[in-house]
């Protein structure tokens, strides 16, 4: 995945911003909360939110390390952006999206739909 189509596809789920945080980093998030950050700096590393199961599981594999200053909260840091097939990719970054969504208030829920 490069980062033309990690930004469409995070722009495609609802109600989803986009903005550049520390200099060089691209931030998604949903109800001001992140759950995406790609590094604009070559080579193209990104960072996603999982369940704490696939935390341990992913962060013992090749290319993928527990995300600086995110990690306490289960947070991974993809080191290849060739790690994973579209249909992965689009799979951790949607579950991304709703762990961090469900983190939200239930009024924000609902406005989200």
């Amino acid at each position: 995945m490069n980062i033309e189509e990690l930004r469409s596809f995070c722009c495609s789920l609802p109600a989803v911003t986009e903005d550049v945080k520390w200099g060089n980093n691209l931030v998604f998030s949903v109800g001001d909360k992140m759950f995406c950050l790609a590094d604009l700096d070559p080579p193209l590393q990104i960072a996603l939110k999982v369940p704490e199961p696939e935390f341990i599981e992913l962060t013992e594999t090749a290319d993928i390390i527990q995300a600086p200053y995110f990690a306490r909260a289960k947070w991974i840091k993809i080191l290849n952006e060739d790690r994973f097939n579209r249909m992965e990719w689009e799979h951790y970054i949607r579950q991304s999206y709703e762990l961090v969504k469900l983190n939200l208030s239930r009024k924000m829920r609902e406005n989200i739909g």
